[in-house]
């Protein structure tokens, strides 16, 4: 099967197809999801939480996200690999930010990188994509800013925030970003937001409307010890192996059958 590149979810989103993605942080899981036909791969920075078991994203290091990439990247023969810029490995600037890109390129086998904020990270992204870096920006609900904004809550719910939310993600489009994660937002939001974008959007808690979903591993296999997010399903419940829990999410999703009202904002 042919492998999935950018050029590939554009194209997905031009035709109607919505576009699968789950996180995965090593080897086993990745060829699982691959050869299940997962359309993406993300090494989040969420493996400070379900793996490592902290209570948010922030301690996560560039070399962590590399050792994981690296790992997936073995198992990932098809699918396009997302890696995620941790915590402090950006915000000082963009060279900074390429540096930090170029090791999960690099060391990582990672084909994008994925990092978080709107209007503040613009000129990074430019940056960034003005060197060869393809990248994966990412608004609404930023882990990285769980502190600024005073815990995991949906953001975008006031028309200002909303505006502004709207704003950013036009810009980062302008700026060169490939792919766009929108996270807990309004679906009505989610909806306009794709509906303004030439690139893909991808949700997470951001409605059906997004030309993609994505879920995190031991969300979607209800195997995280702590709650799991509303917007979250667990996926093994009805069947009998993990690669079955695998194409079942991507039928779902391809289908239009996740996320439900009940799973959205």
């Amino acid at each position: 099967m042919k492998a999935v590149t950018i050029t590939t979810l554009k194209k997905m989103k031009q035709a109607g197809e919505k576009i699968t993605c789950l996180t995965a942080y090593d080897y086993s899981f990745a060829s699982l999801m691959d050869n299940a036909g997962i359309d993406a791969i993300m090494v989040g920075d969420s493996l400070g939480m379900v793996m490592q078991g902290h209570e948010s994203t922030l301690p996560v290091t560039l070399g962590e996200v590399a050792y994981h990439s690296r790992c997936v990247a073995r198992g990932c023969t098809r699918a396009l690999l997302i890696a995620d810029l941790p915590f402090m490995s950006y915000q000082a600037g963009p060279q900074q930010a390429l540096e930090s890109a170029g090791r999960l390129m690099k060391e990582g086998g990672a084909h994008v990188v994925k990092l978080e904020g709107g209007a503040p990270m613009v000129e990074t992204v430019r940056f960034l994509v003005e060197r060869g870096i393809p990248v994966c920006a990412h608004l609404g609900l930023t882990p990285q800013s769980v502190h600024q904004l005073g815990g995991y809550r949906i953001q975008g719910r006031d028309e200002a925030s909303a505006r502004q939310i709207l704003a950013d993600a036009k810009a980062m489009e302008h700026a060169g970003a490939s792919i766009l994660v929108l996270e807990a937002v309004p679906a009505s939001l989610a909806g306009e937001v794709s509906a303004a974008l030439a690139i893909p959007t991808i949700g997470i808690g951001a409605g059906p409307l997004c030309d993609g979903q994505v879920l995190v591993l031991q969300d979607m296999l209800g195997i995280y010890p702590r709650p799991s997010p509303k917007f979250s399903r667990n996926f093994m419940r009805e069947q009998d192996s993990i690669e079955a829990a695998f194409k079942a999410f991507i039928a779902a999703v391809k289908a239009g059958e996740f996320p439900t009202a009940e799973e959205s904002f």
